[in-house]
Order: C-alpha cells, then structure tokens, then sequence
C-alpha cells in the first residue's frame, strides 16, 4: 500500500516555497491535490499511513465487537428455545408419530410450527386427567414435532365434520359403542363418583331408539348398569370380558341378542378374587390408593396418591403379580389394569356384539365407537382393520391413537349423540 500524499495548504502566512519537491510518480492520489479547493486543516486530518492504519484498526474491532455481541443475543435465544424445548419434554416420553387417522389414510409427516407445542402443552396442563403421566403410561401427548395443527387435521372434530359421518353412514346400519368413564361421565377422584348427568342419559336413550348400542367399560358391567340405568342397551364389562343383552325390549333386539352372555375369563375368577385381597392388604399403606374389583378384571386407582408415592405402588403391584403369571398389567388414565393372560380385549368384544346382531362380515353396517382410554384403542384397531365404521378418541390434549376423529369432552359427545338422533 503506497503512503498517501497530502500537499501542504497555502495561506496568506504561508506563502509557496521557492523550491517545492515533487511526490513519487506512483504515489501520486488519482484525485490531484491542485484541484481541490483550499480548506482549513482540522486537527483530526489523516496526515500518514499509519493514522489510516489506526482508524481501519479500530474499525475492525467495532466490527468484531458487535458480531460478538449479536452471537451472545443468538445464543441466548437458542438457551431459551432449549429451556422451553426442555420443558415440552417433560410432559411426553412418546416415541413415535401419531397413527394414520381420519378414515384411516396416511398422512405425511408435517412441518411442526412453533408456538402449538406450548398451546397443546397448555392443554395438557387444563385437563384434570392429564397432570403427571406413571413411567410406562399412555403418553399423554404426541411426539413434540407433531403440533395441535397437525393432530387435528389426521382427527378432526366429529362435530366440525358430521355431515362427513353421515354420508360415510348413510344406506348402512350403525351401531353405537360408547365407552363411559371420561367418555358418558367425567373423570372423578373417586371412581364411585363417576355418575352420569340426566342429559347425558337422554342422549344415550335416544340414540338407542334408533340404533343398536352397547356400553363397553373397564368396569364390573352391574356397576355400568348402576350408573347408566337403561336396560335396552348391551353392556360389556370387565374390558369387553363380561357381555350381556339387553333385559328390555327393543326393535333391534333378536332371540338370539336377548340370550347373549359371554365371559370368556370366567376360568380366572378365584384368582381375580385372591389377587384382590392381596393387593387391598398391600396397597392400604398408601394414602389414596384404591383397589375395585371389576369382576374379571381389577383396577388399582392413583389418582389421589402423591405423585411421588407412584412408583412404590407400582412396584407393590408388580410384586404382588410375579405369583401369578397368568395375569397381566396394563395402565391407563391414572390406574393399573390387572387382566387375565387371555386374547381378548374391548376390539374382541366389538366384533362379538357385530356377530351376535348379525352383522358378521356385513358390509351394510357402520360401527361408531367413542372412548377416551388407553383401552378403548383395541377397538378402534378394530375398525381400521375392517375398514369399517369410524373409532372417535374423547381428549382435550393431542394423543397417539388410531381412532378417525376426535371430540374434547363428555359434553361433546352428548351433542354428537343428540345430533346424530336429530339427522334421523
């Protein structure tokens, strides 16, 4: 870099020496000095290389400086988004995307978008079945990189898209599945609680005027039949292990419907009986832990333990179950599921019922079964596979399912219910 040439200023004190030396030819500014016009000399003039050295100098560090300072800012936001991504894992330990959906088409994967993972985290937060999953559990959320959005265009509101329903029905028989707890009643603290509104027991009975339906629950079926109190529906108790017709007449009741009973596990009643007291004597220790004998099956309830006490009842069910290896443990909305080793769960009862209303490899029916439990997706397995009918999950919150649609709560369902007798 040549050194840059500046000529002295003439003044009136100043005049032009007698001999003026001449700057080097390749030093020379493209711009000639004799050009310019005559300006005072500041005091801050660059008069040397090294001066312009020091200015770019410290330009560079002003540079440098604030590229620092933008990182730090970028850094910051990035520990944030971690912070935030931290807490979203938290709620979930699910490992896979979301089940095909809507009249069980795939679907691809999606581009998550920012702010629905915190919004169905929220939710997750609002429902009162939701708050603190067991190790092991149905995840309560889908995986974070599949949004609210996302899950409900794969299943969306049975509601929203009804006329869809109806026209997927329509020249077809429908019969009606409806599981009850979190689906007919809310989710209680106390399962004896669990009882079912007037009007929601008006929906059912004017679905049943209509259509073919059966109760299919977890529960002990005369404690069912206790709480919804209509004899013209079919109940299955016990996951679908305990099946009965209807003690009223009805028009969609047959010789043959008006004889069913099915009970499958009868075999592991002493055993269910023996394990019940067991874990009665066991569990009582624990503050707000419950044990309900379901008949064929047994529920040990947590919903009112302390969180922390969760995996010492846990590990006391599972100790009792190492002396009887005939029985198996599933989990669900805040309880253990204690159920015979046996093939058949609320998707076998589904195709029973269809088999016993003679619609046995029929293609003139149209299931409809709405449930909101961890169980209830045996049955909507069920329906994908035949490629019949649609399977609708109850839940606030997004959830891995194979059900086609989706409504948030019991009231929903009442208005489903309602509408779907209206269209008739």
């Amino acid at each position: 870099m040549h050194d840059l040439y500046i000529a002295p200023l003439r003044t009136a004190g100043n005049p032009k020496p007698a001999s003026q030396p001449s700057p080097p030819a390749s030093s020379v500014s493209p711009i000639q000095p004799s050009i310019l016009p005559p300006v005072p000399s500041p005091p801050f003039l660059l008069r040397s290389a090294s001066s312009v050295r020091l200015a770019a100098s410290f330009l560079v560090r002003v540079l440098i400086a604030r590229w620092f300072l933008d990182l730090a800012r970028a850094m910051t936001k990035h520990t944030a988004f971690a912070a935030d991504d931290a807490i979203a894992a938290a709620f979930t330990s699910a490992p896979a995307a979301a089940q095909p959906g809507r009249r069980f088409m795939s679907y691809p994967p999606q581009m998550a978008r920012g702010g629905c993972r915190v919004a169905a985290a929220a939710r997750q937060a609002t429902d009162p079945g939701a708050a603190g999953v067991a190790a092991g559990s149905w995840p309560e959320l889908v995986p974070r990189h599949a949004d609210f959005d996302d899950w409900m265009e794969k299943h969306p509101s049975a509601l929203a898209e009804f006329e869809s329903v109806l026209a997927a029905a329509k020249g077809k028989q429908i019969v009606m599945f409806l599981d009850y707890d979190g689906t007919l009643s809310p989710i209680v603290k106390d399962p004896n609680s669990a009882v079912m509104s007037e009007e929601m027991r008006d929906a059912v009975r004017g679905v049943a005027e209509h259509f073919p339906t059966a109760i299919v629950s977890g529960r002990c079926r005369d404690k069912v039949f206790n709480f919804v109190k209509l004899a013209e529906l079919y109940y299955a108790g016990s996951h679908g292990m305990d099946i009965k017709g209807p003690t009223a007449q009805s028009k969609h009741t047959k010789a043959k419907a008006e004889a069913v009973l099915c009970q499958p596990a009868s075999a592991f009643l002493p055993v269910i009986d023996e394990v019940y007291r067991t874990l009665t004597a066991r569990t009582a220790p624990i503050p707000g832990a419950t044990v309900e004998n379901n008949k064929f099956c047994l529920s040990v309830h947590f919903r009112c333990v302390q969180e922390e006490k969760w995996r010492a009842l846990e590990e006391q069910v599972r100790s009792v179950l190492k002396e009887y290896p005939d029985l198996r443990l599933t989990k669900g909305r805040k309880v253990l599921e204690i159920r015979p080793s046996i093939k058949w769960d609320k998707g076998n009862a589904l195709q029973f019922l269809l088999e016993s209303l003679g619609f046995a490899d029929s293609k003139n029916v149209f299931p409809i079964y709405i449930g909101d439990d961890r169980t209830d997706e045996d049955a909507f397995k069920v329906l994908r596979s035949m490629g019949q009918g649609i399977g609708i999950l109850v839940s606030k919150i997004p959830k891995e399912t194979s059900a086609s649609y989706s409504l948030r709560e019991p009231s929903e369902v009442k208005e489903f219910l309602r509408k779907l007798v209206r269209s008739k």
